[in-house]
């Protein structure tokens, strides 16, 4: 049982979860975004071993539980969930500074 299934999927989740979000993740320190997919990959690969191909829930339930919380909270704020717009806004209510003109 190799693991090219779950590396697939864990690249596949990342480069379009970085591209469509990025918007939402503007001003996030380098070090969240490198932490939070190093965990999400350490526990992907770290099962696989033992549950097989069913480590793939993981990523499934990270990414699931993510973007229902995503939705809702810009649902409640007032944010376009696609487009993190109106982007004043977006950057108070995560506690960012508006870059200068």
């Amino acid at each position: 049982m190799g693991i090219e299934l779950e590396l697939g999927v864990l690249l596949a989740l990342h480069l379009v979860g970085t591209s469509v979000l990025a918007p939402f993740e503007a001003e996030t320190p380098p070090w969240r975004k490198i932490l939070k997919w190093t965990v999400i990959a350490a526990l992907t690969l770290g099962l696989v071993p033992v549950v097989g191909h069913g480590a793939l829930w993981v990523p499934t339930l990270f990414v699931s539980a993510g973007l229902l919380f995503h939705l809702a909270w810009c649902r409640r704020n007032g944010i376009d969930a696609l487009r993190a717009t109106p982007r004043k806004r977006y950057y108070a209510l995560r506690g960012w500074t508006w870059p200068s003109a």
